[in-house]
């Protein structure tokens, strides 16, 4: 039997590892120390999760989930071979899936906020597009820029490895999606809402007309506040996580100045497309208690603000390769959550060009909705059966109007 090249088969999108039976258990770290174990995922896949619980009102967490170990369906990643590296879907086969150019991003600047200092970010992430044949991203060639809250490239954060598996993440899957973007990294100081904020408006003053955040927490009566202080900048596509425990409503995605993004199950199909999709169990979905219906929305299960928006991958049964190394990290993960979906959703934004002045890019996708990929299929929990947990023809909370099919949703 012939055997393929590990060049020709990432160069095909096959970027899987071979572990005998399909397990990735030989790929997991040992988890960080605030991280939470959680149970096996319905494909038998195990994760933690990267950040602990907040313990405090307005505080968040990251919605990042690493795959410590189970079996992934062959059908989700493709054929397996001892010769490839990594394991999880990498920029062909994401690109592939959502009909996105191989070179978008091209003079956008994407920036993604983060709490806590991730050292090794820019290692890691020159790493990562070394593998998929991406350009580089450094310092050097002014394409990558770490920076604490207050935009100071010197004093940064205290570092903090469940965060940085988040910000590995984060920065991995821009450059899957937008390989020509630059990106700014903005660590905020902790993982408050105000610090968190307060970077938000940093990453807008450095000029990101694209803002990634994936995090999340409780809502709060304080969240009317923090939507005018931290996420009204018109002209600025804004992305955040829909959270990763299923039905039920996180802070800032219930914002109503941001584009919410839920998560799904995304595997090979033999249709037209080549894909399939499902509502992911763990994305967050449901009507805000706080925030006000935005004038585009039109659903009428919630009086308020309902989430999600749009979606894209995020079950980890059909998770991302990402490559991180802080913290005792091996270097090639494999993750989930809707950690991964924020981050590429940003990216489809920038790829589609910059926002018009003065417009509100979460409002995009409801004048485009045909251009998106329906998702009908999967729940996120119990919630009468309705479109608010369940994926369904249209608009449904779990994946919102759907996944990106090309650009044109994401323009205007």
């Amino acid at each position: 039997m012939r055997r393929t090249s590990p060049k020709a088969l990432r160069h095909a999108g096959l970027s899987v590892t071979a572990v005998a039976g399909l397990a990735l258990s030989a790929l997991a770290a040992a988890p960080a120390a605030d991280a939470q174990q959680t149970a096996p995922a319905p494909h038998g896949v195990r994760t933690v999760h990267s950040c602990s619980t907040p313990k405090h009102v307005n505080w968040a967490a990251c919605d990042a989930l690493k795959v410590t170990g189970g079996t992934v369906s062959a059908k989700a990643v493709g054929r397996l071979t001892p010769l490839a590296a990594p394991s999880g879907y990498g920029p062909a086969q994401l690109q592939a899936a959502y009909k996105l150019p191989s070179g978008g991003g091209a003079g956008a600047t994407v920036a993604i906020v983060d709490a806590y200092d991730n050292p090794n970010a820019e290692k890691d992430l020159a790493a990562y597009r070394s593998q998929f044949g991406l350009p580089a991203c450094t310092s050097a060639n002014g394409c990558f820029k770490k920076v604490g809250q207050t935009g100071s490239t010197t004093s940064l954060p205290t570092a903090d490895a469940g965060w940085a598996e988040e910000e590995s993440l984060d920065v991995d899957m821009v450059s899957a999606i937008a390989p020509g973007a630059h990106i700014i990294l903005v660590e905020a100081n902790s993982s408050s809402m105000g610090d968190l904020g307060a970077s938000v408006n940093e990453a807008v003053k450095l000029g990101a007309k694209y803002v990634s955040n994936s995090y999340g927490g409780g809502e709060s009566s304080s969240d009317s506040s923090y939507d005018s202080s931290y996420f009204n900048h018109p002209g600025v596509a804004i992305t955040v996580s829909s959270g990763d425990s299923g039905y039920g409503v996180e802070y800032p995605a219930a914002s109503k100045y941001v584009t919410a993004v839920g998560g799904t199950s995304l595997k090979t199909a033999s249709n037209s497309r080549g894909w399939s999709e499902s509502a992911w169990s763990g994305a967050g979905s449901g009507c805000s208690k706080y925030d006000t219906k935005p004038s585009w929305q039109k659903d009428t299960g919630c009086t308020k603000r309902t989430v999600a928006d749009v979606s894209a991958v995020a079950d980890p049964s059909t998770g991302v390769a990402v490559y991180d190394t802080y913290g005792g990290d091996p270097g090639w993960e494999v993750f989930g959550g809707t950690s991964v979906s924020a981050p590429i959703i940003a990216a489809v934004y920038a790829d589609a060009g910059t926002p018009s002045a003065g417009s509100t890019p979460a409002s995009f996708p409801y004048a485009h909705t045909s251009s998106l990929f329906d998702v009908t299929s999967g729940s996120n929990g119990s919630c009468g059966g309705t479109y608010l947990c369940s994926g369904k023809t249209g608009y449904d909370g779990p994946t919102g109007l759907g996944t990106p099919n090309g650009l044109t949703a994401f323009k205007g």
